[in-house]
């Protein structure tokens, strides 16, 4: 028991022990420190320059009361490193010094108990900084003991906020000392102290990985019976700043405190003689670091007087050409219109407003300042009209986005709304809507509740907007609230959405889509109540398609889980809107492939969901909406970027009539949407289509409006009027949005006309136009008590000086139009020198108002060019002539630069004007280039032409030379044009760090220039001007220039086109090369004089059986046809030929053997054995008129080339060229040199040719380029590029064929390279070494293979209509790759079928793509095809006519009608309505019969009408075709069995009929007149029946709801159940005589319900209860039919 009671003692007083182990500072003594702390910025790698601070000082600290104690600061020394660590020394800087300690003479109070540090008092004149630093020294105070844990985490303050916290408590009790070590991650804080500018539009990630901090604390204790005692204390903590998140790329930023005890004394630190003030606790405060931002120092005394200076000086840099200076000058300015008054802004403008360079500098520093003085300023320079319309829109639009936004500014901004200046211009009040809702935005970013107050205006505008029905109204008020993203908008959202507002519905479609978008923003802060919603929008099959298709952007945009994507899949399965479902289908499948680690959920949900869905969906052509999606994202680097394009198709278009492409980064595990557009349009084929027709004026009309009364439930569809909207959203936030219609069109060409008008009258002058563009701040402190700031700060500085004069005759009418442009000539003199400049400035370090110290990075973009010229235009001639001045000393025509550069800076406001700034990386470590000598290692001239032999009229030259020091080179490039006196260099400089450590952050230091420098070149004579002329047409032969002759010559009077033809073989040498051509189709002819050409089957499938026998090897000749050898190899053709019976083959290195026969019945029969691989396959060719054999074409690998000039006609040279073109360079007494250009063009119908030619105007240069392309044949396309002395040096040629690839048709590139010049080949290795990774990247497989050299092939086999297999011959391949459109070869045969010999593959492609786009329908006999393509079989109910195909817009253009004839089953009758026009197309005694208008009228004479739209009848094969495309047909073909109708694209989604809509929608193909789905073909057919008088037309049948007759159980109740849509039955008095079974939906009621048949036409409104089959009547006897007399 004693024991114990000992133990129990001795566990008590070491608890005792451990709960005094915190300091303990007694009441009447002085506790001694001496205090040193620093702070350094820099990279982690040794001997680089760094910059930092050092504050060393004495500290005095006394126990006044309970937790009240003292602390004076004594002797502060404040001092600067800016050097290379650690050899350079710390600077001692006096003037902050004094400052410091000025603030420091007066004891500072603050409360202290069990290691906690309290609240803090200083002086009331102590500067916030000083408050900081004080907090940084108490910080290494604090320090939290447990009772009975050594080790422990706890959640502690500090300086930083509230972070995750270690401690390790070592006890030494033998000597009475404690150890104590804490340390904090400084990434895992739950009240972090931070301080985010400019980063409102950014979606941060909680735990970022990019900026990652710690600090470590270790605390010497010792105690005794009086208490514990702190005898030193440590600090150490590190922050690594990653851009790209590299391990070894960091940026360092580290601060060391070191608090140790000097003495004790028993004087007690004096008590301040003046009111403390409460500063709260240890948390870091933020104040007047903000104010200053990352530019050098400015002592701000007189804002008025410094503004102006600042002004003055700007300009004057920018004029003498120094924008890095004025870059700089700028941010200058705008720092101090932050703190100017609005008084001193007025007297600035009075004072510059009319000087135009100080103006445009004035207003950009005003709206980047967003200071509420600013803001105030603006408001009142619009509501004065002192500025003009373009002005106030560039400043609104910067204004409102840069801004800060506070109480005082938005009180500003609402004034804005109500300005009527910003009323009267709809374009100001747009920027000002949208820009407000961002700046609420904004500011509710802040704060955890954001003001109703607000929002009112927002929601006020939309309120109004409903009760006026102003769309564009609604518009803008949902834009501007969907800017602004705040939940209480929610509710004011959902009124403009029918889903949850009935009232919404008869609101158009763009406003519901644009209620949706805005819910967007709003997402961010509740993403879960806006899914829900969305995904009942998503859900409700009532809405637009477009509308739903946004919805389901929105859904993904908030991250649906699983069960929500598993519910859209399973929604899409039957999904009745194939747009849709094929634009949900392709939204997952571009989400599954994605790499986004903040989408990982999402794209596993994804992967999931598509696996329920159907491939079909897969299959869809791009005539069904869809999402393209390319993207990637650097695991290492933690960055990068996706790209989609939402394609939305609606039912009246066969292409995407609405687009929202958004491009979104990610960097530093954050994310923004970097820019978005989006394009809305509507009826836009009303453009293009013949305008001013009086369609309601017709008879047509009329019969469609009565016919519309018998069609129950039918109704037209409503009119909309052309209109295009485009919006643009940057970082997030909708800043503009434009409504293209009529009325803007018309206001375009007034701009036009004016602007045209006001170039006339000549424009002179200079334009600038400086941005800030954009300003980013991250601040956090330090334990030192100073900031960390990182910082971004960007301008863009764009300006032109132009001298512009256009004279235009004849002058332009009022009425302009832009056609009247073809029949004027105009004379323009330009002289426009634009440049650009974007100028970078990031920072880590130390930002304050007193002093600033770290590491600056500087990068610098700049671009440059310059025009001068005149021109003359004659648009009526084709002519075009222009002239500039000669190459009379050196010009930078056009310049790149890239600069980037860090630097450890050192700035302090005692010593403004000196500057330190030390480069990051020592100067003698990466030499510079500039004083590099170029020395020349290759130096090759044009080809045969001698450097500097001026008598060839020009010559090229290159230099390259490599740096041989590590991380610089430079390359030069120059090329001699000695007969224009110019010479043309691209300079290549660049230089980086990356050679000391490959990450990017050493890469971004250095430089980037590239540039084209215009030499002048000494010549014999002296030359005036440079011309250049093109011409077109048939005028462009006079423009050939002959070269200069001796003496007289006389005119030739035979013919214009001989001479010609004389100067083409003379000037451009091309009798020469024709006849090597010539010599070689004849020897060819020879050759091949007993052959037939194999005629190769490329559609039929190839037989399994090998080839036996021996097969030719493959020849090959040169241009000439003199290569040794090459008459024997041919002779060796011959000879197999004969012996094999006219049989080829072709044999390859990849053991694919092939081979055609000819003979008999075996035609076209191939042969294949070999590695069935793609790599390893043979393109078998399509061979016909004008081909070579197949073993010419496709030879084996390795022993052939294609000849170009080999089996092409000569070209016929009687006609005049389609276009010349001629630099010259006029002289003063000698004749023009330069160069000419000639392009001629020889169409023939199989054949095809366009050739290109560029010699010298002299004649005195063999040196000439040619370039040739020729369509062959139907399947063959061949192009070559020679150049060189006549055109024989260097040769590129490309052959483009189609054959048979794997048993698949099949299309065959191959270029060949014979000779190129060595730069050529050398860029060809430099791309060839990212091939294989591009391809890995887009999925395609590669392999190894021995290949021909100078060769690469590429075939393309199509393996069915959607999809193809490639293979590039290098060798890479992929399978199964998805096209955009069907590409059958007909519609009507398969793939493997073999084509007729007349059938071309190049006008092929083209047909079918135009006919996977147009509408055609078809009836035959009781098959019916509808537009959409759907099939169906329905008998038709004889003598009834049914609406094939109607007009169902609101001008009711057409109708097309059918029946069928009682006296055959196979012939049919039509009837067509077009404008005053009835005509009827019948069979009678078997001939074809046509009536228009009821009149007899003959079939082998063309009909025509007189009408405003064209209409034409004429007779085709056995039947009749009617042309009337100004109504929307573009042909009707009828022959009594078989009735197709194509209709205009135009007219997509407003037909109906049996035809259907022509929206492909096939899931709906058998939609009623009323609109509701019929449950089969029977029922579809008979709904489109039209009645008749029953006494009067021969039709029997009408529609009427029916009743189910037998007892039927509905809700386990008896229940009467009568027809939701009409049935066929016969009219009273008629009895049927034949039926088929049709399925009808029922409505159900109790037995005892009023409801009845009588006075019901239809119950359309009701719902489907139970579906049922009834009989529907096609046939009737009306034998007690009673009709009147």
């Amino acid at each position: 028991m004693k024991g114990l009671i000992l133990a129990l003692v001795l566990a008590l007083v070491g608890k005792l022990k451990l709960y005094q182990h915190y300091p303990i500072f007694h009441t009447g003594k002085t506790y001694l420190y001496g205090y040193e702390s620093f702070i350094l910025h820099g990279l982690p790698s040794r001997g680089l320059a760094m910059a930092g601070l050092r504050l060393t000082c004495k500290l005095e600290i006394s126990h006044v009361s309970r937790s009240i104690h003292l602390l004076q600061i004594r002797s502060p020394k404040l001092e600067e490193y800016n050097g290379f660590w650690p050899t350079d020394p710390f600077t001692p800087s006096s003037r902050l010094t004094e400052t410091i300690a000025a603030c420091f003479s007066q004891a500072f109070k603050f409360e202290y108990a069990a290691g906690r540090v309290g609240t803090i008092f200083t002086p009331g004149d102590c500067p916030i900084l000083c408050t900081n630093l004080v907090r940084g020294i108490l910080n290494m105070m604090q320090i939290t003991i447990k009772k009975s844990q050594n080790v422990y985490e706890l959640q502690e303050a500090g300086i930083e906020g509230i972070c995750q916290t270690r401690y390790i408590v070592q006890d030494d009790s033998k000597n009475n000392r404690v150890t104590v070590s804490k340390s904090k991650d400084l990434t895992n804080c739950q009240e972090k102290a931070v301080k985010n500018m400019g980063m409102a539009y950014i979606r941060p990630c909680p735990t970022s990985r990019n900026i990652r901090g710690t600090v470590m604390f270790t605390y010497k204790m010792k105690y005794d019976g009086s208490g514990t005692l702190m005898t030193s204390a440590t600090s150490e903590q590190v922050y690594h700043i990653s851009p790209f998140n590299e391990p070894d790329g960091a940026a360092v930023m580290e601060a060391r405190q070191e608090l140790s005890l000097v003495d004790i004394k028993r004087a007690p630190v004096s008590a301040p003689k003046t009111q403390l003030q409460n500063q709260g606790s240890l948390r870091y405060h933020f104040s007047g670091e903000l104010l200053q931002m990352p530019v050098p120092l400015i002592r701000i005394k007189n804002p008025d007087l410094q503004l102006t200076e600042t002004l003055r000086q700007l300009v004057q840099d920018n004029e003498e050409g120094a924008t890095k200076e004025a870059s700089v000058k700028f941010l200058q300015m705008v720092q101090l219109f932050r703190v100017a008054t609005l008084d001193h802004i007025e007297s600035l403008w009075v004072q510059f407003a009319s000087d135009l360079p100080y103006r445009h500098w004035f207003l950009s520093a005003i709206c980047a300042a967003g200071a509420t003085d600013t803001f105030r300023f603006l408001k009142q320079k619009i509501h004065d009209e002192q500025l003009n319309i373009w002005e106030a829109s560039a400043a609104l639009s910067l204004a409102f986005h840069f801004v800060t936004p506070n109480k005082q500014t938005l009180e500003v901004a609402s004034t804005f709304l109500t300005c009527p200046q910003i009323q009267k211009a709809p374009m100001h009040r747009i920027i000002v809507y949208l820009g407000y809702g961002s700046m609420v935005n904004k500011y509710c970013a802040q704060t955890s509740l954001c003001p109703n107050e607000l929002l009112r205006p927002l929601h006020d505008l939309a309120t109004e907007a409903t009760s006026k029905d102003d769309a564009k109204d609604m518009a803008l008020a949902l834009k501007a609230i969907g800017n602004a993203g705040e939940l209480a908008s929610i509710k004011h959202i959902l009124k403009f959405l029918p889903t949850f507002s009935p009232a919404a519905a008869s609101l158009p479609n763009r406003i519901h889509a644009d209620a949706v978008l805005a819910l967007r923003k709003i997402a961010r802060k509740d993403p879960k109540k806006v899914r829900d919603i969305a995904l009942q929008v998503f859900m409700d099959i009532t809405l637009a398609p477009k509308v739903r298709m946004v919805a389901c952007v929105v859904l993904f945009e908030t991250k649906p889980g699983l069960p929500a994507v598993t519910a859209m899949a399973s929604s899409l399965l039957t999904e009745p809107s194939l747009q849709v479902a094929s634009f949900t289908y392709s939204h997952m499948k571009a989400l599954a492939v994605g790499r986004i680690p903040q989408l990982y959920n999402l794209s596993a949900a994804c992967n999931i969901a598509i696996k329920l869905l159907s491939p079909r969906l897969d299959k869809l052509s791009y005539r069904y909406s869809k999402v393209i999606h390319i993207g990637d994202y650097s695991c290492e680097y933690q960055a990068g970027a996706i790209w989609r394009v939402y394609l939305m198709n609606s039912p009246s278009t066969a292409f995407p009539s609405d687009i929202i492409t958004k491009v979104r980064g990610y960097y530093a595990d954050t994310a923004t949407d970097i820019i978005e557009v989006g394009v809305w349009s509507q009826s836009l084929t009303k453009l293009i289509r013949k305008q001013n027709i009086p369609f309601a004026e017709y008879d047509t009309y009329k019969t469609l409006k009565e016919l519309g009364k018998t069609l129950l439930g039918w109704k037209e569809l409503p009119p909309e009027d052309p209109l295009v909207s485009i919006y643009a959203k940057v970082l997030g936030q909708e800043i503009a949005f434009v409504d293209i219609d009529k009325d803007a069109i018309q206001q375009t060409m007034m701009v036009l006309t004016r602007l045209l008008s006001f170039l006339s009258q000549g424009v002179s002058g200079q334009w600038i136009l400086p941005v800030l563009v954009g300003e980013l701040r991250h601040v956090v402190p330090t334990v030192v008590g100073v900031p960390l700031e990182l910082s971004l700060c960007g301008t863009a500085l764009a300006q032109a000086a132009a001298n512009v004069n256009i004279q235009i005759s004849p002058p332009l009418s009022d009425n302009f139009r832009p056609s009247q442009l073809l029949e004027t000539n105009m004379d323009i003199h330009a002289d426009i020198k634009p440049k650009a400049y974007f100028h970078v400035i990031a920072m880590m370090g130390i930002n304050t108002q007193y002093f600033q110290s770290g590491l600056e990075f500087h990068a610098e973009f700049s671009a440059n060019t310059t025009m001068n010229f005149d021109a003359r235009i004659n648009m009526k001639e084709k002519n075009l002539k222009m002239e500039m001045l000669p190459c009379d000393q050196e010009v930078e025509l056009a310049a790149v630069r890239y600069r980037r550069a860090f630097y450890a800076i050192s700035r302090n406001m005692g010593e403004v004007d000196s500057e330190k700034k030390s480069q990051l990386l020592p100067k003698e470590e990466v030499p510079s280039t500039s004083d590099q000598p170029v020395q020349p290692l290759e130096r090759a001239s044009g080809p045969g032409i001698p450097v500097g032999s001026r008598q060839h009229g020009h010559s090229q030259s290159a230099h390259s030379h490599h740096l041989t020091q590590v991380g610089s080179y430079t390359h030069l490039f120059c090329g001699k044009f000695e007969s224009l006196g110019c010479s043309a260099c691209l300079s290549l400089k660049s230089r980086s760090s990356a050679f000391l450590r490959n990450t990017y952050l050493h890469k971004l230091v250095g430089e980037l220039e590239a540039k084209i420098i215009l030499k002048p070149v000494n010549t014999d004579a002296d030359i005036d001007k440079i011309q250049l002329e093109v011409q077109a047409g048939s005028k462009a032969a006079s423009k050939i220039t002959d070269g200069p002759t001796s003496g007289s010559k006389e005119e030739d009077k035979t013919s214009l086109y001989k001479d010609i033809q004389a100067k083409l073989k003379k000037i451009l040498g091309i009798e020469n090369v024709f006849e090597v051509a010539n010599k070689t189709r004849r020897r060819k002819k020879r050759i091949h004089r007993n052959d037939k050409p194999a005629v190769t089957n490329v559609w039929a499938e190839p037989s399994a059986h090998p080839l036996s026998g021996s097969s030719s090897s493959s020849t090959a000749s040169s241009v000439d046809g003199k290569k040794p050898g090459n008459e024997h190899k041919k002779d060796e053709i011959r000879q197999s030929g004969k012996k094999r019976g006219g049989s080829s083959s072709v044999s390859s290195a990849s053991s694919n053997i092939c081979s055609s026969s000819s003979r008999g019945d075996r035609s076209g029969e191939q042969h294949c054995s070999g590695d069935s691989e793609y790599s390893n396959q043979q393109v078998i060719p399509h061979a016909g008129p004008f081909n070579i054999s197949c073993s010419e074409h496709f030879c084996a690998s390795g022993h052939c080339t294609h000849r170009v000039w080999t089996n092409e006609r000569k070209t016929d040279y009687s006609k005049p060229p389609m276009l010349a073109a001629v630099l010259r360079a006029i002289h003063r007494n000698e004749q023009p040199t330069g160069l000419q250009l000639v392009l001629y063009t020889d169409t023939q119908p199989m054949r095809s040719r366009m050739q290109m030619f560029v010699s010298s105007i002299t004649g005195s240069s063999r040196w000439k380029l040619c370039a040739d392309a020729s369509v062959i044949n139907s399947h063959e396309v061949s192009g070559s590029l020679k150049w060189g002395k006549d055109c024989q040096d260097y040769r590129i040629a490309l052959q483009i064929a189609t054959g048979q690839f794997a048993a698949y048709p099949a299309m065959q590139m191959k270029l060949e390279w014979p000779k190129v010049p060595s730069l050529v080949r050398t860029t060809a290795k430099w791309f060839y070494s990212f091939l294989p990774g591009a391809a890995y990247v887009l999925g395609y497989s590669q392999r190894q293979q021995h290949g021909p050299s100078r060769q690469a092939t590429l075939v393309m086999a199509l393996t069915s209509p959607r999809t193809c297999d490639v293979v590039l011959k290098l060798t890479i391949y992929d399978r199964a790759i998805r096209l955009p459109l069907p590409f059958p070869s007909s519609p009507s045969r398969s793939i493997s079928t073999l084509p007729p010999p007349d059938w071309n593959v190049f006008s092929q492609a083209r047909i079918s793509i135009i006919e996977n786009i147009e509408a055609r329908c078809s009836v035959f006999q009781n098959t019916f095809t509808t537009f959409n393509g759907v099939t169906f079989n329905y008998s038709m109910p004889a003598n009834c006519y049914h609406v094939l195909v109607q007009d169902c817009s609101s001008e009711l253009k057409f109708l097309v009608m059918t029946k069928r004839l009682e006296e055959s089953a196979d012939l049919t009758a039509i009837n067509v309505r077009l404008a005053n026009h009835e005509v009827d197309m019948y069979v009678s005694n078997g001939l074809i019969q046509l009536k228009i208008n009821g009149v007899q009228a003959p079939t082998d004479v063309p009909y025509t009408s007189n009408s405003d739209a064209s209409m034409l009848i004429s007779s085709e094969k056995e039947g009749l075709s009617l042309k009337a495309p100004d109504y929307g047909i573009d042909k009707l073909y009828y022959d009594g069995h078989r009735l197709e109708i194509w209709v205009s694209f135009w007219m997509a989604g407003k037909t109906c009929g049996i035809c259907g809509k022509y929206d492909a929608e096939k899931e709906r193909e058998y939609q009623m007149p009323s609109g509701y789905l019929a449950k089969d073909a029977v029922s579809f057919g008979q709904s489109w029946i039209i009645s008749e008088d029953p006494c009067a037309g021969a039709c029997k049948l009408q529609r009427k709801p029916v009743k189910i007759e037998k007892p039927v159980a509905f809700e386990k109740a008896a229940a009467k159940c009568f027809s939701v849509e009409p049935v066929l039955r016969c009219v009273e008095g008629c009895s049927a005589t034949t039926a088929v079974p049709v399925s009808v939906g029922f409505h159900c009621v109790p037995p005892d319900s009023a409801l009845s048949l009588e006075g019901q036409a239809r119950l359309g409104q009701k719902s489907e209860d139970i579906v049922s089959t009834v009989p529907a009547h096609t046939a009737c006897s009306c034998q007690r039919q009673s009709c009147p007399p």
